[in-house]
């Protein structure tokens, strides 16, 4: 099977833009990402467009402007995993050997608030009340506690340590350090979670040139970074990620879409945690992060307390975690953000992350999790 890279990868700043169309911000990833590869937009053979609150049609209004080549340009989505999803169409596409080079964005332009519950979730759910992102989180953080052990301090030590690292990352929303006991202060959004442990829903985008590794050399003098694996999956049993068992078939402790999609990621890859020098991953909310380290099979069940006490995903760390800042400080355009996070991973593994980098870093990791279970993996290498 071809073996896919990365030539090129571009981002536009996470935040609010009043004065930027959704077009405007879209095609500013592009062009970098097309400017760091050294490559024409006649050149592209194909484009992948994520998104979940933009109107139809969203790639074809950013992307032919460039020049109406007659390409296919796809729309995607599949919640917060929705650039996982158009990477890993991508990647097929070029490893089935129909395309060589493809061009894959993801933007967003979302409202302000809480995801409107009734584009997520289930009436039923709409019903129950448990019609917020907050509410399904806090469930999750108060089990986590109730079993083992795990305190507001460590939860809150994930959102110091990602508001600390996004003051050194020019594309975060927020690029501003606080305290502990600034965010053990903040307003409480849903106990036990704090205003300054959740991300923003904002504006932004991402994109990156995929290309058959084998013929990279004809379309840019860029070292390619190598996409060892990229894993989309659905969970198994429940209507989402964080809600109650809907299903008959379901055990009593059916394995999360993390699990599952990390699992598959580490085996196509034929790598395993201990082979990847920098993560980033979903973190929402700031226990979100915590529960992801058990899950990517960092450390045991329950001891993810522990992984944020000993320092272990500090950017000097054993695994350094979202060493961007992560949604939380950055904010999360659902169609962008797992490729802003390969945009982070990129920059690791070029030595380009300046205060940020990890130290002789050759691998890392990307993953996102979102409505109906959507999961994505991705690791690349160099």
């Amino acid at each position: 099977m071809r073996e896919v890279a990365i030539i090129g990868a571009g981002i536009h700043p996470f935040g609010r833009f009043e004065n930027e169309t959704y077009i405007q911000i879209g095609q500013y990833a592009a062009r970098a990402a097309l400017r760091d590869a050294g490559v024409d937009w006649k050149d592209i053979q194909a484009a992948y467009c994520s998104t979940q609150y933009l109107p139809s049609t969203v790639g074809p209004k950013i992307l032919k402007p460039f020049g109406a080549t007659g390409i296919s340009i796809i729309d995607m989505e599949a919640a917060c995993a929705s650039g996982g999803a158009v990477l890993r169409q991508a990647m097929l596409g070029i490893q089935s050997g129909v395309i060589d080079i493809a061009l894959v964005l993801g933007v967003e332009k979302m409202p302000r608030g809480f995801m409107d519950p009734l584009q997520i979730y289930y009436p039923w759910q709409v019903d129950m009340g448990m019609s917020t992102n907050p509410s399904y989180w806090a469930m999750r953080a108060r089990r986590h506690m109730h079993e083992y052990g795990t305190t507001d301090e460590q939860i809150a030590k994930v959102a110091y340590k990602n508001h600390k690292n996004s003051v050194h990352n020019p594309n975060a929303m927020y690029q501003k350090e606080f305290t502990m006991e600034q965010i053990l202060g903040s307003k409480m959004v849903c106990d036990p979670i704090h205003l300054f442990e959740i991300c923003a829903p904002n504006e932004g985008a991402a994109a990156m040139i995929l290309c058959a590794k084998d013929v990279a050399h004809k379309y840019s003098s860029t070292k390619p970074i190598t996409i060892a694996s990229c894993v989309h999956t659905l969970a198994t049993y429940s209507a989402d990620f964080r809600c109650p068992i809907d299903s008959l078939s379901a055990t009593i402790t059916p394995p999360g879409p993390t699990e599952v999609t990390a699992k598959k990621a580490y085996e196509a890859a034929g790598m395993g945690p201990e082979d990847i020098n920098c993560y980033e991953v979903q973190d929402t909310d700031a226990f979100c992060e915590l529960e992801i380290y058990e899950e990517l099979n960092l450390c045991k069940y329950g001891d993810a307390g522990k992984l944020i006490d000993e320092g272990v995903t500090e950017i000097n760390g054993k695994y350094p975690v979202n060493m961007d800042g992560g949604v939380i400080s950055k904010g999360e355009p659902v169609g962008a953000s797992h490729l802003g996070q390969i945009y982070e991973i990129v920059l690791q593994l070029r030595g380009k992350a300046g205060v940020r980098q990890v130290k002789n870093a050759k691998a890392g990791l990307a993953h996102v999790l979102g409505a109906s279970g959507n999961c994505a993996v991705t690791i690349l290498k160099k």
